[in-house]
């Protein structure tokens, strides 16, 4: 867990009521920016947590393509562990954790998968090397050794030689929609701020503090 020590020319270092924006996708988007500026590792980097039918958590990182009023968008292999354990139960929760600016964000909220255009769309603006990797790596299962992935990618290379790479049906993004986000600031002694977005029952913002 973070320590909550200030580093040097990053923004301050509390959080109060009074400097929350009421809607969690601006907030976000502010500390985002700031992250991407203060951040030098990935400010994009996010821990993506799903449950399947065996109830046991599972995490990885993954990282942020976009997001907006309608979620969070990653992209995966629709045969992933992950994509099975989202096919079975679609809660899903994601965490970004800036250290240089001590701060945390979490969110949580249902994941959908997103258009196939909007798929395509970004599948071609991944490197060629990205897009054949897609093709060769069935992604979560067992291989027997490094040598049969790297076959598989000199096949898609030869196959896909001279021409465009198209977006492998077993492959695309989600959305993980905003139903809840909390805004962690470290703080000395431990004493961190923390405040939690969540709906009322007239679908309007509800801001809380948190206990550290």
């Amino acid at each position: 867990m973070p320590d909550g020590r200030q580093k040097k020319n990053a923004p301050r270092s509390d959080l109060r009521r009074c400097d929350l924006d009421p809607d969690p996708l601006n907030q976000f988007r502010f500390w985002f920016e700031e992250a991407r500026v203060h951040e030098p590792n990935l400010p994009e980097a996010m821990v993506l947590a799903t449950t399947g039918s065996g109830g046991c958590p599972q995490t990885r990182v993954v990282l942020l393509k976009g997001y907006d009023e309608r979620g969070f968008e990653f992209y995966t292999n629709y045969e992933s562990r992950k994509a099975v354990e989202l096919g079975i139960n679609p809660a899903a929760s994601l965490l970004f954790h800036w250290k240089e600016l001590q701060r945390q964000v979490r969110i949580q909220g249902p994941a959908e998968k997103i258009s196939a255009e909007e798929t395509d769309q970004y599948f071609q603006t991944r490197p060629r090397g990205s897009q054949l990797s897609a093709w060769a790596s069935h992604q979560s299962r067992v291989l027997d050794n490094r040598d049969e992935l790297e076959a598989a990618l000199r096949r898609h290379e030869h196959r896909y030689h001279g021409q465009p790479v198209p977006t492998p049906p077993f492959w695309g993004g989600y959305r993980v929609r905003l139903e809840t986000m909390e805004f962690w600031q470290g703080r000395l002694n431990r004493l961190h701020d923390r405040f939690f977005y969540r709906r009322d029952a007239r679908q309007e913002w509800v801001v809380e503090r948190l206990a550290p």
